[in-house]
């Protein structure tokens, strides 16, 4: 089977791809910054035998040259996936925390796949909705593949709350100027999710709950009662289910007709009420964690006419996705949850 190169291996995207791509039958070979957390990754995810899979340690992955060596000494691989990026919401240097891990990141390993893995066919790259997101200049607005997120890197390094949307933009704008430039043999996809919801990385255990994906905190603080007087506000109202995401991924390396292309990956609106009505419907225990009064509760997505819309139909028509509802997801989510100790 086809050798794959998965960065940022103990990642909540990169977890499920690389269960993922082990069930189809692919050799992987992973980049994690510990080796105490390459051996539990490997460990878990190939209890149950047969499986190849590999780990090799990249320390900081904003280091010009990270990935050199661990390209050189991986031979044969057919493909890369690249979901190495930072997200989190503890921001000090947006330049240093976000900005330059996320843009040198994606330049390093592009260039060192070209200058030393001429096998590779095709690189695949974790990108963001973020990076499409508040580009649109209709009424209201709309978003698909076609749409970009205009911020610039000044604007990103100036202001802490654009530092994720600036980092996933503009690491994404340097990948695509890459191919255009540098020329390479293989073939480029970007994968944009929107906020991911979905059962926890499959190689967290008991006990692992602080090393939780940002996105899945709202459904674990709803389960721990930490919503119990009131819920919080939705924010954001767009998601998608990681196992979606994982796919996506996969499919991107296989399908020939995905060359060259951004798949924007939208399941539809949610609201925190939403979420909690689900977890609500599941057990009597866990209904007792939230509001008492629930069906009150506001459903704050705003109004048709303030709301934008997307478009999914490339994810559907080329990479074949069906969308996990929320209720799934949020189901499956919590009882991933629980299985992890909250």
């Amino acid at each position: 089977m086809p050798k794959v190169l998965v960065t940022g291996g103990t990642g909540f995207i990169a977890g499920h791809c690389i269960k993922q791509l082990l069930e189809k039958g692919y050799d992987v070979v992973t980049t994690v910054r510990d080796p105490e957390k390459g051996a539990k990754l490997v460990k878990t995810l190939t209890a149950s035998g047969g499986s190849k899979l590999s780990y090799q340690i990249v320390k900081d992955v904003a280091q010009k040259g990270a990935f050199d060596e661990v390209v050189k000494s991986t031979p044969n691989l057919d493909f890369v996936l690249h979901t190495a990026s930072p997200f989190h919401y503890n921001v000090q240097d947006p330049v240093k925390d976000f900005l330059e891990p996320a843009v040198t990141g994606t330049t390093s390993i592009l260039e060192a796949i070209k200058d030393s893995a001429p096998s590779v066919k095709r690189v695949v790259i974790t990108s963001s909705f973020a990076a499409i997101n508040h580009g649109s200049n209709k009424k209201p607005p709309f978003y698909d593949e076609s749409v970009w997120n205009p911020i610039t890197w000044e604007e990103a390094a100036q202001d802490k709350t654009k530092a994720y949307r600036g980092s996933k933009t503009l690491a994404e704008r340097a990948a695509w100027s890459f191919m255009d430039t540098a020329r390479p043999t293989f073939d480029l996809v970007t994968i944009n999710p929107s906020l991911v919801f979905g059962p926890a990385a499959p190689h967290l255990s008991s006990g692992d709950l602080d090393s939780l994906n940002t996105s899945n905190l709202r459904i674990l603080h709803m389960i721990q009662g930490k919503m119990k007087e009131k819920l919080e506000p939705t924010g954001f109202y767009s998601w998608v289910d990681v196992r979606d995401v994982a796919i996506a991924h996969v499919r991107a390396l296989e399908v020939p007709g995905a060359s060259g292309n951004r798949f924007l990956l939208l399941t539809d609106y949610y609201t925190n009420k939403r979420i909690a009505e689900v977890i609500a419907s599941m057990s009597p225990e866990l209904r007792k964690k939230l509001p008492a009064n629930l069906d009150e509760a506001e459903d704050d997505l705003p109004p048709p006419e303030e709301r934008y819309l997307f478009s999914n139909k490339q994810s559907i028509e080329v990479l074949g996705i069906e969308y996990t509802s929320l209720d799934k997801s949020v189901k499956d989510t919590v009882q991933s949850l629980l299985e992890l100790g909250a």
